[in-house]
């Protein structure tokens, strides 16, 4: 992973480029009336577009996924050994850029001060990008070739995006599929409120005019942002946690899937095809064509067999 330039450098070099931006477009937001719109439009970038950069990695992912297929059918090492082993060589290299990504965006919008909303962010994005790192392997063990896996992973993050809760409100969100179950098994829509109760739990805003009391942050995201305050934060962080394992179990479970189902699936194709094979006209046994010569009864008199010893005294042709 170290070597290649494009597997997580670059990757680490856009997604500072990018937080930058976002840090100054959103920059020192302020606490006042118009700022609510404003943070929680942060948020959702940060939590919607940010983690979505994250499927850049799936040409490499797919190139590490058939070097997987050759060194197990060499025997080298197990499923679970792979899972493993890829998820804490990339892990490092995940914290750089969350933590390169929230420090950037985190100080320059000033978002709620403290050291343990901060480290909260940090690892908001950390489990976030993990989870869509984790669903893109999900894809490429699908998946037979780079171009179906980009679709497929692009439009499977956006239905996330959709349902996050910030382009809809939770509350609003129609309850037959995309609610009930969709919204609650999105990573996203865990991690967005998470982030918003982690920035403004605490933090006061000022009101449209001027003399009236201020909002609290509370209010804010029950009222306008449809966030539920029956559970804390680190519910939400508990849960995109969990989401990230049932990603790594279900990519584990297609790999062994795999394993046992392709040599019966190979088994039988090659007998469906050996079968059609043999109705072609081409690769039919035929009977030799029947002879044209005349065939008689009676043997002529000229090709009449007589035994050797019923020969004796006739003339010889070298005579």
């Amino acid at each position: 992973m170290s070597r290649d330039f494009g597997y997580y450098w670059l990757r680490i070099l856009v997604f500072i480029a990018v937080s930058i931006c976002v840090g100054s477009v959103f920059h020192d937001v302020g606490s006042g009336y118009h700022a609510i719109l404003a943070r929680g439009a942060c948020g959702g970038f940060i939590s919607g577009f940010m983690t979505f950069m994250t499927i850049g990695g799936f040409p490499s992912f797919i190139e590490e996924m058939k070097v997987f297929y050759k060194e197990r059918l060499n025997g080298h090492y197990g499923v679970a050994v792979f899972i493993l082993s890829n998820f804490i060589s990339s892990f490092p290299f995940l914290v750089i850029i969350s933590f390169s990504s929230a420090s950037i965006t985190y100080f320059m919008v000033k978002y709620h001060p403290g050291f343990s909303h901060f480290m909260y962010a940090v690892l908001d994005l950390l489990l976030s990008i993990a989870v869509v790192e984790s669903c893109m392997m999900v894809v490429a063990a699908v998946v037979p070739n780079f171009l179906m896996g980009v679709i497929i992973g692009a439009g499977f993050i956006g239905i996330m995006m959709a349902t996050a809760g910030f382009f809809r409100l939770l509350p609003e969100l129609p309850k037959i599929i995309w609610k009930y179950p969709v919204s609650y098994i999105n990573y996203m829509a865990w991690a967005l409120q998470g982030a918003y109760k982690n920035d403004m739990i605490g933090i006061e805003f000022e009101t449209s005019q001027p003399g009236q009391p201020k909002l609290k942050g509370e209010v804010v995201l029950t009222s306008l942002l449809g966030i539920s305050l029956d559970h804390s934060k680190w519910w939400d962080l508990a849960v995109v946690a969990a989401i990230l394992i049932a990603y790594r179990f279900l990519f584990f479970s297609i790999l062994k899937f795999k394993e046992r189902a392709l040599p019966i699936f190979h088994k039988y194709y090659t007998k469906r095809t050996l079968h059609h094979l043999k109705q072609r006209p081409s690769f039919r046994k035929t009977p030799p064509l029947p002879s044209f010569r005349k065939t008689t009864p009676f043997p002529s008199k000229r090709h009449v067999i007589h035994s050797l010893s019923s020969q004796e005294g006739l003339n010889s042709p070298l005579q």
